[in-house]
């Protein structure tokens, strides 16, 4: 049996369900400001997947490259939810 597409498969799960939590905390903690950091994440993960000729390792890290871009987008979209009143604000101190 070959196990490589379960295991790409619950991985992505996995990083996907990692970067929701990275999103909201991030946004609530340092605000949108951090979208940068998202960036440079997803192009140093796209670059490596390019370079890893491991089909395993060279997906999972297109994967969390591919995350790291959508999560920019989610940053500023939780930005307006946070407006909205559906998630809290941080108090300034």
């Amino acid at each position: 049996m070959y196990f490589t597409g379960l295991i790409i498969g619950v991985a992505t799960f996995l990083i996907i369900g990692l970067f929701h939590p990275l999103v909201i905390k991030g946004e609530y903690y340092f605000g949108t400001r951090i979208w940068w950091i998202f960036a440079v994440m997803g192009v140093a993960a796209i670059v490596a997947s390019l370079m890893i000729e491991n089909v395993l390792w060279s997906t999972l890290l297109a994967v969390w490259g591919a995350s790291s871009f959508w999560s920019i987008g989610e940053l500023f979209e939780q930005k307006k939810r946070v407006e909205r009143g559906w998630f809290p604000k941080r108090d300034k101190k």
